[in-house]
């Protein structure tokens, strides 16, 4: 595929390829794009990592203050983001499209005795609902959106201090990749990736603060999980497992870009 024209030109001919073609997605027995929200709750301890690093400098910015300090976490899943800077603000504002995940959000913010409010809806349709925040914080949403400039542009808007976005290095579904090919004959273009991301950016004018680290390993993947997203059915389970265990280990390697 020829890529011409801007870099959200880029961006969205990038993620349009990654769909899946209507003639597998029809032979699903079930959503590829499902998640269960248990999966994404916070951790207790929330590690040190760049995108905290971030977020907490915001947070500590000296300067006039009107209200509360706030942090909005944009496609929050289970709060991850924020509940690791709770400690340093006083309300936090979890916009995500799945209301199973805000309620994942909600009843961890309730246990820890953590001030939220939910906006329920994608963004950045829902920018007016959520509000204008200290810090914008938006990790591992960015791969999910075609039309990035909107996007990005509200998560500014929304910010009175700073943005705080959380990427992997490439589209996060690229390593299955060998897999569409070995079960669909289907050959995936080149993925979008950090990069992709940082381009639109300064074609928007913005310059951010880059900072690449690598995750520690993730245990092995779920081979049901697998099977879901590449729209296998179950009984093929089996064969996606000995498939998994032919690809090598691969690097977490994650990109903070901040604004």
């Amino acid at each position: 595929m020829t890529r011409t024209g801007t870099a959200a030109d880029r961006w969205r001919e990038l993620q349009d390829t990654r769909g899946i073609p209507p003639e597998i997605l029809a032979t699903a027995p079930e959503s590829p794009w499902r998640h269960d929200p248990k999966h994404f709750a916070a951790p207790a301890d929330p590690p040190d990592t760049p995108s905290r690093d971030a977020a907490l400098a915001l947070l500590g910015e000296e300067g006039p203050r009107r209200g509360p300090l706030t942090v909005l976490d944009v496609g929050c899943g289970g709060g991850t983001a924020s509940l690791a800077v709770a400690d340093h603000a006083e309300l936090l504002v979890g916009v995500d499209h799945n209301p199973g995940m805000l309620e994942v959000f909600a009843a961890d913010c309730t246990t820890r005795g953590v001030a939220f409010r939910t906006v329920l809806g994608e963004w950045p349709a829902v920018h007016d609902q959520a509000g204008i925040a200290d810090a914008v914080l938006c990790h591992h949403v960015g791969y999910n959106t075609v039309e990035f400039p909107p996007f990005l542009i509200a998560l500014t808007v929304a910010a009175r201090r700073g943005v705080v976005m959380e990427l992997t290095a490439q589209h996060p579904m690229a390593w299955l990749d060998p897999l569409w090919v070995r079960f669909h004959g289907l050959h995936r273009e080149p993925p979008a990736t950090a990069d992709d991301a940082v381009a639109v950016l300064q074609e928007m004018g913005i310059q951010p603060t880059v900072v690449r680290w690598e995750r520690p390993a993730r245990l092995p993947e779920d081979p049901e999980w697998v099977a879901r997203r590449l729209c296998l059915p179950l009984d093929r389970v089996g064969e996606v497992a000995e498939a998994l265990a032919e690809i090598p280990p691969r690097p977490r390697v994650t990109v903070t870009l901040s604004w």
